[in-house]
């Protein structure tokens, strides 16, 4: 059998390439040389098993072949290709070189027990090797993975800090990344983050690892979402429905830190969706510019709301929303009645007082952009009761 080796081997690697197409091209050249080395290991490495157990133990592992069969796993992994090819070439093999081995031991008069354990010992050994090389395939697979994942969570964290187009494409180029058109900053709960990357794009980036800027404490990641911009945002927002997600706007993906850095003003600024829907920067950007400076606003207020200061709370409280439904309705008093769950004549009483305490100021093109800019700030939202 020893004899033979370089025979069987070469016809069991023909074998192959007939039986199993995708090593069609993989035994040309050197790499089939170097194929065909590894047959006759394998082959070799099971006559040594065979003589040193007698067929006893057919579960003794053998060092060289088993490792090139753990080597040929990882290579499968490396060049894309699933386990079944490498798989099915092992049983194409094993049949191979059973039909010629087993000829072999007839011809020197091997009893039939000794053939049926023989037997044995070749499939057994078959199995060691597949198991071997899903070993290395898995192996190979899981340290990519890792490495990749690595990568992909580098590029998120360049991202967010604002580098430059120089440092992002060759982080993109590492990470294995197809660069989108856009890219959407999303804050979202650790805990809700797996339900929504099932729904979202491949693409989308998962920066998890203390995001800059961000608490640990508040136990969020950030998820830069793919070309979601536009009538796509919609479709984004639909997807998060339910989540506390903050959504900043869509940027280009070189420029997502933008996105990022709104996403982030509007949850310091403590601002909140209604009902179970996701925060949409893009329909709070009043408050967000309003907000921007909030000592600024403040004083602001202060100065445009002067001539309700020596009222009383209630009364204070109830002009100031009368005269923000006034400005934002254009004097509309049927609107603004109507907002505010009052008569019409109550909204003209209120405006009434607000013209005595203001005079001509309320017809004054400044006056009215500073009390505008003052009173544009979100409100709480009045109700019937409240207007009582």
């Amino acid at each position: 059998m020893r004899a033979e080796l370089p025979a069987v081997a070469a016809q069991t690697v023909a074998s192959i390439v007939v039986e199993v197409p995708s090593y069609t091209d993989a035994f040309a050249g050197e790499m089939g040389r170097a194929i065909s080395r590894a047959v006759q290991l394998a082959l070799g490495g099971f006559l040594e098993l065979a003589t040193t157990t007698g067929g006893a133990d057919p579960s003794r592992p053998i060092g060289p072949a088993l490792e090139g069969a753990y080597a040929l796993g990882r290579g499968e992994a490396r060049s894309g290709r699933p386990m079944d090819a490498l798989l099915a070439a092992y049983r194409v093999g094993a049949r191979v070189a059973w039909r010629h081995m087993s000829d072999t031991a007839v011809a020197a008069g091997m009893t039939a027990g000794s053939l049926a354990r023989f037997a044995e010992l070749v499939f057994a050994y078959i199995d060691q090797l597949s198991a071997s090389s899903v070993a290395g395939h898995t192996d190979e697979l899981d340290s990519t993975g890792r490495v990749r994942r690595h990568h992909l969570e580098r590029l998120g964290a360049l991202l967010l800090t604002g580098r430059p187009p120089h440092d992002l494409v060759p982080a993109a180029e590492r990470a294995g990344w197809s660069p989108p058109r856009t890219l959407t900053a999303v804050l979202l709960p650790e805990g809700q983050a797996r339900g929504a990357l099932a729904r979202l794009d491949d693409r989308t980036l998962q920066v998890s690892d203390d995001p800059p800027g961000l608490d640990p404490a508040a136990d969020l990641i950030v998820l830069l979402v793919p070309d979601a911009g536009c009538g796509a945002r919609a479709t984004l927002l639909r997807t998060l429905e339910g989540s506390a997600a903050v959504v900043g706007p869509a940027r280009e993906w070189t420029a997502v830190s933008a996105s990022y850095a709104r996403a982030l003003r509007a949850l310091r600024l403590g601002l909140t969706a209604d009902g179970t829907a996701a925060l949409d920067t893009e329909s709070r950007l009043t408050d967000l510019v309003l907000r921007a400076d909030d000592s600024a606003l403040a004083d602001l207020r202060a100065a445009a709301l002067a001539p309700l200061e020596g009222l009383s709370p209630a009364v204070r409280e109830k002009l100031t929303v009368t005269l923000r439904s006034w400005l934002l309705h254009h004097g509309r008093r049927e609107q603004v009645a109507a907002a505010l769950f009052v008569h019409p004549q109550t909204v003209r009483y209120r405006l009434g007082q607000l013209r005595e305490l203001y005079g001509d100021r309320l017809e004054d093109p400044q006056t009215v952009l500073e009390l505008t800019l003052a009173l544009g700030a979100q409100l709480p939202a009045p109700t019937e009761q409240d207007a009582s």
